[in-house]
């Protein structure tokens, strides 16, 4: 094969290879950390000791048992300044309990309960609105405001509450984007493999591929890093409450840790082996200037004698 002709198939090869990194890092970070249930609520649990999420589960969790136990009261108590008088110790207790280790065991199993479900409702095909029952969150902090002798503590109704975390019309694009990315997060970051692989064996200058392979593959980690910024800030504008974008973003930095840190890990790596090749080529031009014969200096005019 030409030479030209093999640079060319070695250059389209290393770009294909370095354009699929970034794509397939955020494959396999979505099929084998997100996808799983474990890693799942690994990465949530140090967010149970976070004080802006503990805010927005205290104002989200108060809300939800205000709601629920509103009609109870009023038709219980028949009037509504009972109600008034409930809802502080609601907020205070639920505040309170979120400093506890209850809320910290309780904020795991609800993790684990609403990934378990979603997973399920991915992988089923049923559609169908996915949600989580608020009825042991609501029962822990019953029983909080009846150790602390709350009035009307022990009139609050402790039931099965089904509350939606995915919409039904939402979960058929969700299965289909789901089932794309389990195969590419498999198949993607195999195919930048092999396509490197490749593209290197076939360059007529290999140390120069290895380069141009380790600087793509950092530059792809950037545009990866970049990706996840844009994200996070895209994400917390949409949230509709301002005053829970702090919590939105401990959330997502905590479910894209893995993701920021092998974006970091592609350019060092990149840029490593990168300065190695360069390195490499230093010592081998040396090596061949030192190993090359010195010239003889040139004879000097003789004069002849008469």
């Amino acid at each position: 094969m030409p030479t030209r002709l093999r640079n060319a198939l070695s250059a389209a090869l290393i770009a294909l290879s370095c354009l699929l990194v970034p794509f397939g890092a955020l494959a396999a970070w979505v099929t084998y950390g997100l996808a799983d249930t474990g890693r799942y609520v690994t990465a949530m649990a140090p967010l149970a000791a976070d004080p802006a999420v503990q805010g927005a589960v205290a104002d989200t969790v108060g809300a939800g048992i205000v709601h629920e136990v509103a009609p109870r009261l009023d038709h219980e108590l028949g009037a509504r300044d009972e109600r008034g008088a409930v809802r502080p110790f609601v907020y205070d207790a639920v505040r309170s309990f979120t400093r506890t280790e209850a809320f910290r065991t309780a904020w795991d199993a609800g993790n684990r309960a609403v990934h378990d479900a979603v997973l399920r409702a991915l992988q089923d095909g049923r559609d169908r609105t996915v949600t989580v029952d608020l009825a042991p969150v609501t029962a822990k902090v019953k029983r909080q405001l009846a150790d602390d002798n709350v009035p009307l503590a022990q009139r609050i109704p402790v039931e099965h509450t089904a509350v939606p975390v995915l919409p039904a019309q939402e979960l058929d694009r969700l299965r289909k984007g789901y089932q794309v990315l389990e195969v590419a997060g498999f198949w993607l970051p195999v195919s930048a493999a092999v396509l490197a692989a490749t593209g290197i064996a076939v360059a007529a200058c290999r140390r120069r591929a290895v380069t141009a392979t380790a600087l793509g593959t950092a530059l792809g980690g950037a545009f990866l890093l970049l990706a996840v910024a844009i994200g996070r800030r895209l994400t917390l504008a949409d949230l509709p409450e301002a005053a829970h974008r702090p919590a939105g973003g401990a959330v997502y930095d905590a479910l894209t840790h893995t993701l920021r840190s092998v974006s970091w890990l592609l350019i060092a790596l990149g840029l490593t082996a990168a300065l190695a090749c360069r390195f490499t080529e230093f010592l081998a031009r040396r090596r061949r200037a030192s190993a090359a014969p010195t010239a003889d200096p040139a004879p000097g005019p003789t004069r002849a004698r008469a």
